[in-house]
């Protein structure tokens, strides 16, 4: 696959020039604004197209240089050397424990739905080491491995926050919304005062579910259905700790509806607006990767996992989590509102994970 970006005053001209020139073959990955020379606010949306409708559109006939070339060529020899030599080495690490303890923890691993390439890796740095001659001890290698390579986002109160929710249909979003006024207005060390607006103008119900919880903990909610009304709303609001922005619910491969979405994030607003994908923990993997490809380009801040209530295997989820290093921030394990929410750790998904693994 290859990238371009294209430049207009707003992301859907942007992403409208890239159709021009491609058709319907882009998927579009990230959107930002930046500052021409002369200080006016632009917006830049990337896109990927495949190789060959790339070479077709854009380098047809222009020829690259002999030089350029030649060290092309150099270098991608060099790297499969070096790929060669890397695999003859775990071939012969393998060879030597056939049937072992390697491929005994590695095969336990897999099963429970870690990635086979992040699992060589790990096994890759233990060539020589005593380590793989003892299960107990790779098994806990392994732990610790998965432990460092997580991010947990730390919860920061101290300065004024516009947190936005967005995610696929079903998630929990709305719940998870009213989770987090709770939490902020009534159950932390000192009351904060919380807003809610309401972006979601597609599902039916929506306003009504959200003015519900609203008018239940007595807080301040408002619907907005463009980018005009939600500055204005921001600005009515200024004097909030925190404003919880709800959007629609969308199919990660909806392109309009998350253009639309990229225009409220790309909004020229005095706080910084922290975007959180919302991600339910009983997706499977290439659903995952979609949902996570498809709303990334909203420049996200962190995970928010729901719905762990209903899956007890994470191996998929922490599979997730260990190939794309996004912070997590919240978990969401149950319908119950504002109990049912905890700050996200590493300690709580290993421990169900381990849980898991024990089973195997």
């Amino acid at each position: 696959m290859m990238h371009e970006t294209f430049v207009a005053s707003d992301p859907k001209s942007a992403y409208e020039q890239a159709v021009e020139k491609y058709g319907g073959g882009v998927t579009l990955i990230a959107a930002k604004q930046i500052k021409h020379d002369d200080g006016k606010l632009l917006c830049e949306v990337t896109i990927t197209v495949e190789e060959d409708l790339f070479i077709e559109k854009s380098l047809a006939g222009t020829p690259m240089p002999a030089k350029e070339e030649e060290e092309d060529a150099l270098l991608l020899a060099e790297l499969s050397e070096l790929k060669k030599q890397l695999s003859v080495m775990k071939s012969e690490m393998f060879a030597e424990d056939e049937a072992g303890s390697i491929q005994k923890i590695k095969a336990l691993f897999i099963k429970k739905g870690i990635a086979k390439r992040w699992l060589d890796d790990v096994f890759a740095a233990l060539i020589g080491s005593n380590i793989l001659d003892d299960e107990r001890l790779l098994v806990s290698y392994i732990l610790e491995e998965i432990d460092e390579s997580l991010r947990v986002q730390e919860e920061n109160m101290d300065d004024q926050k516009v947190i936005m929710l967005v995610g696929p249909t079903g998630v929990g979003k709305t719940t998870t919304i009213a989770k987090l006024a709770a939490r902020y207005a009534y159950l932390m060390d000192k009351p904060y005062k919380v807003a809610l607006l309401n972006l979601d103008s597609y599902k039916v119900g929506a306003y009504e579910q959200l003015a519900h919880y609203a008018d239940i903990m007595q807080i301040e909610h408002l619907t907005v259905d463009n980018t005009d009304a939600f500055m204005d709303g921001l600005e009515l609001l200024k004097a909030y700790d925190v404003i919880l922005v709800d959007t629609a619910g969308m199919s990660p491969y909806d392109t309009q509806k998350l253009i639309k979405t990229v225009e409220f994030v790309q909004t020229d607003t005095p706080r910084n607006i922290e975007v959180n994908l919302v991600l339910s923990a009983t997706v499977k993997y290439e659903d995952m990767d979609d949902i996570y490809n498809n709303f990334s380009f909203l420049n996200l801040n962190s995970l928010i996992i729901t719905k762990f209530d209903e899956t007890k295997y994470l191996g998929t989820l922490l599979n997730f989590m260990l190939l794309y290093k996004i912070p997590m921030s919240y978990f969401a394990i149950g319908q119950e509102v504002p109990d049912d929410l905890l700050v996200a750790s590493k300690e709580y998904l290993l421990e169900r994970f381990i849980g898991d693994l024990d089973e195997g």
